[in-house]
């Protein structure tokens, strides 16, 4: 009877079934007897190659890349995608190559979501010996997987200590002013190019795509000092400004005056000048006419100088029949007198 039912499992138009007949004959002992412990290696057996099989094939995601290793050797990279290994002998890592990463230095973030402070990190010297707390965050993604899971051992901490080398190294050649206004932008593509160049002598397979300078302060230490300093710079630069401004209003008056002076004295001179010539030119041509006759000349002189001089003298006109019996007055100024005795 269990021959005849064996042989018509062997007959079965299911190959499902045949292949557990199979299995049950090779490890069940070939067809007698064996009961519950027969069904058990026959379920372990089948277990074991689905798992085989099942194994055997993994799936890169679209943000990953496959890096397989045989023997601690790697053999090939994959993209996304299905794919089949060797179980056992073949170890596939898929590391994701396009997502951006970030990188804290000088603080980390507590479970409540708020920054927190790493001093040894985050204290930085200028390059005008003045001390500075800075907050950075690096961004990088992973450019060759096979470089980024191999050739360094602890590729995030080596992304931090070179990205913190690199940015104090440019904060030790910028001074304060510039750390803390107008040079943040200089600074981060500085430590940007400088970590990379690091980055790419460890050959470690990475990208530096970002490098953000969250926060630069002086410590809270030196803050007080840093107001006053501040508040030292910008009187200064306010009396810097008004001087500017007095010299920028009284420098273009004065020159203005300078030259409306000189201008004067020029016109002054000319006009003199000109005087001059015209009264030695009228001298030369009375000259002239005193030598042809002097009596003429000296009675026109004399009758124009009387002309000039008397109108602005006031005169007196006395009758000849009356002019013997005035008695003569000579009046006398105060500048006249001396000392109360008139001088004669």
């Amino acid at each position: 009877m269990a021959w005849q039912q064996g042989d018509q499992w062997g007959q079965s138009d299911n190959p499902l079934q045949d292949i557990f007949k199979k299995f049950e004959r090779q490890f069940g002992g070939g067809g007698g007897g064996g009961g519950p412990i027969k069904g058990l290696k026959t379920i372990i057996a089948l277990g074991a190659i689905v798992l085989f099989f099942v194994s055997a094939f993994y799936t890169v995601a679209p943000d990953e890349q496959g890096v397989v290793k045989r023997f601690g050797e790697v053999v090939r990279v994959t993209n996304p995608g299905p794919h089949f290994r060797v179980p056992i002998l073949e170890t596939v890592y898929k590391p994701q190559v396009t997502k951006v990463h970030p990188v804290a230095i000088g603080f980390r973030r507590d479970p409540s979501g708020r920054a927190q402070v790493l001093p040894r990190e985050a204290l930085m010297l200028t390059g005008d010996e003045n001390i500075l707390q800075v907050e950075t965050v690096v961004q990088y993604r992973i450019q060759d997987a096979k470089a980024y899971l191999f050739n360094v051992a602890s590729i995030e901490a080596t992304i931090k200590k070179s990205s913190e080398a690199a940015i104090r190294e440019v904060l030790g050649k910028t001074n304060v002013d510039d750390a803390l206004t107008t040079g943040k932008q200089q600074i981060q593509a500085e430590t940007q190019a400088n970590a990379q160049a690091i980055l790419d002598s460890y050959d470690a397979g990475v990208e530096i795509t970002t490098v953000q300078l969250k926060d630069v302060s002086p410590p809270k230490e030196v803050v007080a000092a840093f107001k006053d300093v501040a508040s030292a710079k910008e009187d200064r630069e306010r009396l810097i400004r008004q001087a500017q401004s007095y010299e920028n209003d009284i420098i273009p008056r004065a020159k203005g005056q300078a030259a409306q002076t000189v201008n004067e004295a020029e016109a002054f001179a000319q006009a003199r000048v000109a005087r001059a010539e015209g009264e030695a030119d009228r001298f030369l041509k009375q000259l002239k006419e005193y030598r042809r006759g002097k009596n003429v000349i000296r009675k026109r002189i004399y009758i124009e100088t009387m002309e000039e001089i008397l109108p602005k003298m006031d005169k007196v006109i006395i009758e000849g029949s009356i002019a013997g019996g005035i008695l003569p007055y000579l009046p006398l100024s105060p500048a006249s007198r001396v000392k109360g005795n008139v001088e004669k």
